[in-house]
């Protein structure tokens, strides 16, 4: 397939901060390509480095062009933060950005594709939920019919329903050969939709393939997690064919088969041990990113004056708009 995104030995710094490293990566017609890691990771500096909304060091190609040289009704993006210009309705918004462009998609059609019909296509955008506002910001994307979707948190404050179901219009376009980056806080959105994955971690790209791929060679062991109020000393469990460690309220055995969990359980009699629940995980890409990074998912990779620094506050590019990439 043909290299739709290509970054080689990007650098950018603010001051005396490097968010990104020199980070290389290639993205294909048709693949989604999630990039996950800490809140000052660099994740948006990358993304405004591919769009062509700040200068870096380094060699940036999309579709085979200067990200700035390419023609804007061929890229959509969608920021994570978004305010429209003036008092419109759902539907003003959308025909807007379709206004933007030589040809377009109807705004109703893109519309309904996100579920934002009838009187929800006619109420003002400052008075839609939460979920209503970025499915409209994500019908903006669209409209232009792009070749490459940047997409930022694209499911923000979506109920379930309405996130399967864009999830399910994303793998669609993905299908039909659009190509999408996608960064999102969502481990199963970015499970599910990522033929690939990214992780970036304090500007570096510190393991790229696909999510089976990642979870085999970072993801650890299988694990019993069982719920319990005791404290037993660990060598009081161990038969030498598992690990055990505590985490809040539970024991965490690692290093088990299925089989082996009858064992545990004899183990965790013999102890006197009284546990109220038994629950068997799998590794996931979570588990993955806590091994990489050292954090949980939620935790913000950064102090707070490093992270001001990096792509969320990056001072020398534009405010991006939902739609094409540059204005």
């Amino acid at each position: 397939m043909d290299k739709v995104l290509v970054a080689e030995s990007v650098r950018k710094s603010y001051g005396d901060v490097d968010a990104l490293s020199g980070v290389s990566l290639s993205v294909a017609e048709g693949e989604v390509f999630g990039l996950i890691g800490p809140n000052g990771a660099g994740k948006t500096t990358l993304v405004r480095a591919l769009t062509g909304t700040t200068a870096v060091e380094g060699d940036v190609s999309v579709l085979g062009s200067d990200p700035a040289a390419v023609e804007e009704s061929r890229v959509g993006l969608l920021p994570q933060s978004f305010s429209p210009a003036g008092r419109l309705t759902a539907r003003e918004l959308v025909s807007y950005y379709a206004g933007l462009y030589d040809e377009a998609r109807d705004p109703d059609a893109v519309l309904a594709d996100v579920g934002i019909e009838g009187d929800d296509a006619d109420a003002w955008y400052e008075n839609l939920s939460g979920g209503q506002k970025r499915r409209t910001c994500v019908a903006a994307a669209l409209v232009n019919d792009p070749d490459v979707l940047f997409l930022d948190e694209p499911t923000t404050g979506i109920d379930p329903a309405g996130r399967r179901s864009l999830w399910n219009l994303l793998e669609s376009l993905a299908d039909g050969g659009t190509t999408v980056f996608l960064t999102s806080h969502s481990m199963v959105e970015v499970e599910r939709l990522s033929d690939r994955v990214g992780l970036l971690n304090d500007g570096e790209l510190v393991a790229v393939g696909t999510p089976a791929d990642l979870v085999a060679a970072h993801g650890g062991d299988s694990r019993l997690l069982v719920e319990t109020t005791a404290s037993p000393e660990p060598d009081a469990l161990d038969d030498g064919r598992f690990t055990l460690s505590t985490r809040g309220d539970e024991l965490v055995f690692e290093g088990l088969t299925p089989r082996d969990i009858g064992d545990a359980v004899r183990a965790l009699d013999d102890a006197g041990v009284a546990f109220d629940s038994l629950t068997w995980t799998e590794p996931d890409l979570e588990d993955v990113y806590l091994s990489l990074t050292g954090e949980s998912f939620e935790a913000v990779g950064r102090t707070d004056a490093a992270a001001g620094a990096d792509a969320d506050s990056d001072a020398d590019a534009p405010v991006a708009e939902a739609g094409g990439g540059r204005r």
